[in-house]
């Protein structure tokens, strides 16, 4: 089955990879910032090489984002996502692997777990069977 991964991230540090620039990540000691780099990469090749990695997606600064309604047929346009929001949709990362714990055990091991959020979502096939 097909997961979302949402990644979340303050907008103040947005370049990506996140977790980066990420002040938290930056105030490790060069070690622990090397070794969580490491394990970014290291996840990224594992789900990969095992068939389980879709695609994944950056976005662009959200002063760029634009929300769209339409009431009584009339369409409203505003600046993106409300500024009083510390962390923004920063990117998402697609996967396709087993289990709903599989999903979360892959969200777990990506960095900007640790110094924000990354939400799993199952997608629904066309059919809508699995849900």
């Amino acid at each position: 089955m097909k997961y979302l991964l949402l990644i979340y991230s303050n907008p103040e540090n947005w370049e990506h990879p996140l977790f980066l620039r990420n002040p938290q990540f930056l105030a490790l000691p060069e070690a622990e910032r090397d070794e969580l780099t490491r394990q970014s990469e290291a996840l990224k090749q594992e789900i990969t090489e095992s068939g389980e990695f879709i695609v994944g997606v950056a976005l662009a600064d959200v002063v760029n984002t634009r929300t769209v309604r339409v009431r009584d047929g009339v369409p409203a346009t505003t600046d993106g996502p409300y500024i009083e929001s510390k962390e923004q949709l920063a990117g998402y990362v697609v996967v396709d692997c087993e289990s709903p714990q599989r999903a979360a055990e892959i969200a777990a091991r990506m960095p900007d777990a640790r110094f924000a959020a990354v939400e799993v979502h199952p997608i629904m096939d066309t059919s809508g069977t699995e849900m």
